[in-house]
């Protein structure tokens, strides 16, 4: 059996194989052609262009408005979610955090924050600084690349108040917990679960709702109460960012994993579709990638609100992971805009 430190020389020599062969593979890729995670990968440069951190990153989040501009990043499997911006001072509270600033908004979901590690980059446009944080599965949540703009100095403090004593290019991993089990359709108190919804008052309530009744969300959407939700053709997604971007609406993207949910608020110029693969909005402060081929379910969805009801655009996989949401910019207390709502039933009437 290999030891640690054998088991990591093997990862890195595949790794350094494969850069052999496809020299500008982005790390992500490069781990799942591996079998591996991107921590993995990336652990096997500690000591080198990879530095280990450690302690409360909570602390570490609260630091990070002495950066200044930078670029955050946030992915899942599917869709990748870029804005830059500064950070707001972080709140946290019940193993949650918030950073809700007009370009950076984040919902920070702490258990899952494991990993964390400063890079530094080679790129054909100069090294490049990031801090990259990984669950227990070595899996990415959220990763912040510094700007020209940045603040290097404040960087180097916390990089050396947060780094770690280990700098060995190894790492543990653990598989991520599989979701727990839904109950079959047969088995689900629908009646009761539709009341729920009916009688929701605010869109947080709604994970709860489906805890109580062990439902998934796309199982919760194929049960909702008749007109609270409606499956759409996959290309409304494309049609909706094409007409907010002709009329200027400002909506909400909000793309997630286990750690890390990040939010845009604002107007989509720039819809670009690149081939068959991707939907991308490429506007000056805010990127989005979505992979087309991985939509298997899109879905207009009403819930009530205490400020009336509130519409969303939201996309699956196969798996019934959540992809991406969509929503009209709303401020608590305020109703919907009728122009998004607008938007979201014209797509539900298209067959």
């Amino acid at each position: 059996m290999e030891t640690p430190t054998e088991k990591q020389d093997t990862v890195q020599a595949r790794w350094d194989a494969l850069l052999q062969e496809e020299p500008r593979i982005r790390i992500r890729d490069a781990a799942e052609r591996l079998g591996l995670s991107e921590a993995e990968l990336l652990v096997t440069r500690c000591g080198e262009s990879v530095t280990r951190l450690q302690g409360d990153w909570r602390q570490l989040i609260r630091d990070l408005p002495l950066l200044g501009r930078v670029l955050c990043l946030t992915r899942n499997a599917h869709a990748v979610h870029e804005r830059f911006g500064a950070f707001q001072p972080a709140d946290f509270f019940h193993g949650m955090g918030q950073v809700a600033g007009p370009d950076i908004d984040l919902r920070l979901f702490m258990n899952s924050w494991c990993h964390g590690f400063a890079v530094n980059e080679q790129t054909p446009d100069g090294d490049r600084q990031s801090l990259q944080f990984f669950d227990a599965a070595g899996s990415a949540i959220h990763k912040i690349f510094l700007q020209e703009q940045s603040n290097y100095g404040a960087y180097g403090v916390i990089l050396n108040k947060f780094r770690s004593p280990n700098q060995r290019a190894a790492i543990d991993v653990q598989p991520a917990a599989p979701a727990a089990p839904a109950l079959p359709d047969a088995e689900v108190d629908v009646g009761g679960f539709q009341d729920g919804w009916r009688g929701l008052n605010d869109t947080h309530a709604f994970h709860p709702l489906l805890q109580r009744f062990r439902v998934t969300r796309v199982q919760a959407l194929r049960l909702a109460p008749e007109g609270f939700a409606s499956r759409l053709k996959v290309a409304s997604i494309q049609a909706m960012l094409e007409e907010a971007s002709r009329s200027g609406l400002s909506i909400m993207v909000f793309i997630g994993n286990r750690g890390c949910l990040q939010i845009h608020t604002g107007p989509v110029k720039n819809i670009r579709l690149f081939g068959s693969e991707w939907l991308n909005v490429l506007d000056p402060d805010f990127s989005m990638h979505l992979r087309i081929p991985a939509l298997d379910s899109v879905w207009a969805v009403h819930k009530p609100t205490q400020d009336g009801m509130v519409s969303s655009l939201e996309a699956y996989d196969d798996r019934g992971d959540l992809i991406v949401q969509f929503f009209g910019q709303r401020k608590p207390g305020a109703p919907e805009n009728e122009t998004w709502r607008s938007l979201i039933t014209r797509r539900e009437g298209v067959q």
